[in-house]
């Protein structure tokens, strides 16, 4: 691959390899596999690695860790392999085999994307100028996250990276097109449960109980006034309750209901801020209806944030060096992904990459029963990842 003509090497490669990717691909969206439970898309993976005469390790039960090149300087490109417990309803003839199971967060992509570029590095392995680090996540869907998991199995270790480098796809973009932004990318994601005990009673005799259903009510409303006024407005958070379960009948006030839902935020500390309020609010609300309060806040993901100079400088090559992908500036989204991990403790640049084929149509969204992703979407993924390995190691 000459270094002087890297974008028509890195295009003609991609081209030459392309039905392979697409085969990777649909193999591994044929069997999908829940988080911690990925051993079938492992055992694949491993075994194109074999074929490919690619060195690496299995540091956790589904979790890989491959090697191309050599020195202390490395860079790391890292790919998520879990899918999501979804009928699939596409009708494509390489549709999910395991029932109730789909990859319908494009991680079969993802993997289809990290195995091509391997292919491709692999092939001008002698050419690098440095490491690079093929991490094949499990479990990015269920917490705490096969992140963290790796990051303690030493995935991030002999050699340290100097940078890592992660994608995922967004239906809602044009295919083929590159999304992203320094700084806040993602936002932190923590689960938050409530039990409310009361006392039950007849419906006709509310004052002899402790309604927690009303409890509940006022907890939803206030949240979102709080959420309002204990912020300042330039910092983005959401609230959302999601799950009210309480009661049987229509003539009985239940002893208990249960709530659930999330907290999302940019910011670490206006989320730990927020934890505090959320607990002091619970308690003081519920107390007003001698209603009995217990919150569990299960923390998620942090906040993704992109390295602002290892971004720029990414855009800069794609822009130079592969100029017929479309770059645009991403916006933000409250959604997580724990590769937050990564970027926490190594600088790191993450991209959307657009699969939407006809921008013009309804989007079906992430973790939707008829995602079909446009396929050739990957040969910009697949560059990215190409390039990001060659121009940060030289």
């Amino acid at each position: 691959m000459a270094w002087q003509n890297l974008n028509i090497a890195i295009e003609s490669e991609i081209e030459n390899i392309f039905d392979k990717i697409l085969s990777h691909r649909r193999t591994i969206h044929s069997n999908p596999e829940l988080s911690c439970k990925e051993f079938e898309t492992t055992d694949y993976i491993i075994s194109v690695l074999d074929e490919l005469g690619i060195k690496y390790e299995k540091i956790t039960p589904t979790g890989v860790v491959a090697i191309l090149g050599q020195g202390e300087k490395c860079i790391a490109l890292r790919a998520d392999i879990d899918a999501l417990p979804i009928e699939e309803d596409t009708g494509l003839p390489f549709a999910s085999k395991n029932k109730g199971i789909m990859h319908a967060c494009g991680h079969d992509l993802h993997v289809a994307m990290l195995l091509g570029a391997a292919e491709i590095l692999k092939k001008h392995e002698a050419m690098l100028s440095g490491t690079v680090k093929l991490i094949f996540q499990p479990s990015e869907e269920l917490l705490p996250g096969g992140a963290i998991q790796m990051i303690n199995a030493h995935a991030l270790e002999n050699p340290r990276p100097m940078y890592v480098f992660g994608q995922h796809i967004n239906p809602e973009a044009e295919s083929g097109s590159i999304s992203t932004v320094s700084g806040p990318m993602m936002a932190s994601s923590d689960e938050l449960y409530w039990t409310l005990i009361g006392k039950g009673s007849h419906a006709a005799q509310p004052h002899a109980g402790n309604d927690p259903i009303a409890a509940a009510a006022e907890l939803v409303s206030h949240f979102q006034i709080m959420l309002n006024k204990a912020r300042n407005p330039l910092y983005p958070a959401v609230l959302s309750v999601t799950s009210i379960i309480g009661g049987s009948a229509t003539n009985i006030f239940p002893d208990s209901a249960s709530m659930q839902g999330t907290l999302r935020t940019f910011d670490d500390d206006l989320r730990t801020q927020l934890h505090e309020k959320i607990e002091a609010t619970s308690r003081t609300i519920c107390s007003l209806f001698n209603v009995e309060c217990h919150l569990e806040i299960k923390r998620g993901y942090p906040p993704l944030i992109n390295d602002e100079k290892a971004t720029s400088n990414f855009l800069s090559f794609i822009s130079e060096y592969l100029p017929k992908i479309k770059i645009e500036k991403a916006e933000p989204k409250m959604w997580a992904e724990d590769f937050a991990y990564f970027a926490k403790q190594i600088p790191s640049v993450f991209w959307f990459l657009g699969v939407k084929k006809n921008i013009s149509e309804p989007t079906i969204p992430l973790h939707n029963p008829k995602l079909n992703p446009d396929e050739t979407a990957m040969k910009s993924g697949v560059g990215a990842l190409v390039l990001a390995a060659i121009k940060f190691l030289k």
